[in-house]
C-alpha cells in the first residue's frame, strides 16, 4: 500500500488541476493508500491557507476523504477525535495536539484561546502557564 501526500490528497479534493486529480482520485479510487497524521495536519493547513476553505469546510473535507474506503489513516482514533473538536469549533492543529496527549496528565499552553475553547467544549485538563 503505498503512502499519499499532501498534494495529492488536495488534487483530490480541489480538483484545482485537472489533470493531476484525475490521476489522484484514479490512484485512490483503485489502490488503498496510507495517510499520515502529519499529512492530514498539513492538508488542512493547504486548506485553509491556501484555498480558503473554513475551518468547517477542512473539517468536513477531511472526515468525507477519511471515510473513503481505500485509504488507511496512521491514527484513526486520533483523527477522528480531532476532526470532532474541530468540527465543534476547535482549531485543527490544537485538536490533534490534544488528541495526541490523551494518556497525559493534562495539557500545559501558553495559549489562552486554546485553553478557553478546550474548556468550552469539555476537553481535557488544559491549563495556561
Amino acid at each position: 500500500m503505498p503512502a499519499i501526500d499532501t498534494n495529492v490528497i488536495v488534487r483530490c479534493l480541489t480538483g484545482d488541476d485537472p489533470r493531476q486529480a484525475r490521476r489522484a482520485r484514479a490512484l485512490i479510487d483503485t489502490e488503498a493508500v496510507f495517510v499520515s497524521t502529519t499529512v492530514m495536519l498539513e492538508t488542512e493547513w493547504v486548506l485553509r491557507s491556501a484555498y480558503g476553505f473554513t475551518g468547517a469546510q477542512v473539517s468536513q473535507a477531511l472526515i468525507a476523504f477519511a471515510g473513503l474506503p481505500g485509504v488507511t489513516l496512521q491514527e484513526p482514533e486520533r483523527l477522528a477525535r480531532a476532526l470532532d473538536w474541530a468540527t465543534r469549533g476547535m482549531d485543527f492543529a490544537d485538536a490533534l495536539h490534544l488528541a495526541a496527549a490523551v494518556a497525559a496528565d493534562g495539557f500545559r499552553t501558553f495559549d489562552r484561546r486554546l485553553a478557553r475553547r478546550a474548556a468550552d467544549l469539555g476537553v481535557a485538563d488544559v491549563r495556561v502557564l
